[in-house]
């Protein structure tokens, strides 16, 4: 039946609104897919031994990481760039541990939680480090036998840093202590610290791109 002129109704959907978010959606997911086939391709060709290859998946991803992480760190966008180098870092050191099963983008993603969590814990001041991460623990773990290549691995990255680099990696990063902490124990200043955290993330991202 025809709807009256004075009907209170609300208007019809417009068909071409429709359609057009309909497209936008499926171009999303077809784009999504895009992104997972080419970082897939890409990782399982540097693991096997395609230097090229494992040189574009890095920096592929660190464009992603970096999109994923301005989304979610709207309030603190000077964490950004150090945290991309700290995660690519981080999935350089545990490749390996890959499943090619199962999706490259939930792995990296999973990677990139754990330490947006771990950076927001220790930038509220509330963190624990007895404190379990439940079901992000079980998708980052590895074996004794990964954990130590891995430690390995980094530990040859970091000997190549100068003292004012590594030492506030190893203190910040890696041990988990404040700027503040950082510098009353090494003597530096809390900006000389900060500084040798950004420019020796940035110097381990250049090595394992250069090394790839």
């Amino acid at each position: 039946m025809a709807q009256h002129a004075g009907s209170s109704g609300p208007p019809p959907i417009s068909s071409h609104v429709a359609v057009t978010e309909c497209g936008d959606v499926t171009n999303t997911r077809k784009g999504a897919r895009l992104v997972e086939a080419r970082l897939r391709g890409l990782l399982l060709g540097g693991l096997a031994g395609d230097s090229s290859a494992y040189h574009a998946f890095l920096k592929d991803l660190s464009a992603h990481l970096r999109a994923f992480l301005r989304k979610r760190l709207v309030n603190l966008p000077e964490e950004v760039e150090d945290l991309v180098q700290e995660l690519l870092l981080a999935v350089h050191n545990q490749r390996h541990t890959y499943d090619p099963r199962q999706p490259i983008t939930a792995w990296v993603y999973a990677i990139a939680r754990y330490k947006l969590v771990d950076l927001l814990r220790r930038r509220s001041r509330k963190e624990s480090l007895n404190d379990p991460l439940d079901e992000e623990d079980d998708l980052l773990a590895t074996s004794d036998g990964e954990a130590a290549e891995a430690r390995r691995d980094l530990a040859k990255l970091l000997a190549d840093l100068p003292e004012r680099q590594r030492a506030p990696i190893i203190h910040m990063k890696i041990e988990g202590l404040s700027v503040a902490e950082t510098a009353r124990l090494t003597g530096m200043s809390q900006s000389a610290v900060k500084v040798g955290v950004h420019r020796g993330l940035k110097a381990l991202a250049a090595k394992i791109r250069s090394e790839s």
